[in-house]
């Protein structure tokens, strides 16, 4: 492999424990912290045992705010627009749940969906009588944008959109549907919760009203963290289905009113340790450059599928003409369980992405499953050889 030089990869292990215990290319499920993210959760979380949670938190209520302000120079977005959320999941759910469907409109939607959407979009066309549509994807395997254009009229009330899906490294051509979106007057949410923290992400180009992400994937966060970009165009337009006396307040024994910012999607009750932890992840990758970061990773993903392509019997299953550090496989002979099972004990963490979590696309490639290898900018290429070597002696041992 040729080198890869485009940031400082020994700082960045330095910084990051878990390097020394393991081959993490499981990122895009959980990504190892950084030192200072741990550090700034327990630093909390001791806070809290010393002078009590309330008392903690009021102490830490200027990083608190800070959080949303560093969230929104990721995004290029107003601190204004930012929810937190205790997942991606939860925040995804907060702005879907508040757009009101009625009988025959239409959500259009895209092959690489997630399945936790795709089962929300279900179950809401049960209840309103709206319709889903899944788009077809072009000839490379992202979505056919010319489809999308051919699809909308003025029963389209929303295009949901994951950009990079849990199961494979393509990213969808999320730019040009926000064009057609906002062209059309129509409401885009798109699922970043692959995307954020490999990938520069910026919401005046994208031309997103909505945008969700977690804090323990690409980020480096906390488990139990995420959040949620809301612009103002889609909050003058919805009330979220759920409140409380932190996104409205209570006016009078018989009226309320909404918060005007995404804070109307949030709650009071949080976990003030991982929030903070979110905001150190957040900053601690913008300390490194998005444009970095994204530069390395999708060049460690591009060596690792053409590793991958040297050894017989493993076939690699990215599509797009875009992809990104998400590297999808499968071994002959071998299902994809027992492929992360023997890895793990060659000290390489990987994780297997299921038919269940993407039945617009896998049944339809003919897959029931695949291997998922993540990278991010602290792996090596060394790390890579390590997991191909053992992908072989894999490979040889069950053609025997």
């Amino acid at each position: 492999m040729s080198s890869i030089q485009n940031l400082d990869v020994a700082r960045a292990r330095s910084e990051t424990p878990g390097c020394t215990q393991v081959n993490h290319l499981n990122n895009a499920g959980t990504a190892l912290p950084p030192a200072r993210v741990t550090d700034t959760v327990i630093t909390h979380l001791r806070a809290e045992a010393l002078r009590g949670g309330y008392e903690a938190a009021a102490e830490a209520e200027p990083r608190l705010a800070g959080v949303r302000g560093s969230i929104a120079r990721l995004l290029n977005a107003e601190a204004g627009d930012i929810a937190l959320a205790e997942s991606a999941t939860r925040a995804w759910q907060s702005i879907f749940y508040s757009i009101p469907f009625r009988p025959g409109d239409r959500i259009l939607t895209c092959r690489a969906e997630y399945a936790s959407n795709a089962i929300a979009f279900l179950q809401v066309a049960a209840r309103t009588g709206a319709q889903v549509e899944v788009v077809e994807d072009d000839e490379s395997g992202q979505l056919d944008v010319a489809d999308l254009q051919r699809r909308l009229d003025d029963r389209v009330k929303l295009i949901s959109l994951t950009h990079v899906p849990t199961q494979g490294g393509l990213v969808n051509p999320a730019e040009k549907v926000g064009e057609i979106a906002r062209r059309a007057g129509v409401t885009f949410l798109l699922d970043a919760c692959q995307s954020a923290g490999q990938l520069q992400l910026d919401v005046q180009r994208l031309r997103c009203d909505a945008l969700t992400a977690p804090g323990r994937k690409y980020l480096r966060g906390p488990r139990g963290t995420g959040f949620l970009y809301v612009g103002p165009r889609l909050r003058e337009k919805v009330e979220p289905a759920m409140l409380d006396l932190h996104s409205a307040t209570w006016t009078d024994p018989h009226r309320y009113r909404v918060h005007d910012s995404a804070r109307m999607f949030e709650t009071w009750e949080r976990n003030v340790a991982a929030t903070l932890g979110l905001g150190a992840a957040v900053d601690y990758a913008l300390s490194w450059g998005m444009d970095a970061i994204e530069e390395r990773v999708c060049a460690l993903g591009r060596k690792l599928r053409e590793e991958l392509r040297q050894i017989p019997g493993v076939k690699v299953h990215d599509q797009g003409t875009r992809q990104c550090g998400i590297v999808t496989f499968t071994v002959a002979g071998t299902p994809s369980a027992e492929v992360q099972s023997e890895l793990s004990l060659s000290g390489v963490n990987v994780s297997v992405s299921l038919r269940e979590y993407s039945q617009y696309d896998l049944p339809a490639r003919g897959l029931p499953d695949v291997v998922r290898a993540s990278v991010h900018y602290y792996n090596t290429e060394e790390e890579l050889q390590h997991l191909a070597k053992a992908l072989d002696q894999l490979r040889s041992a069950t053609s025997r």
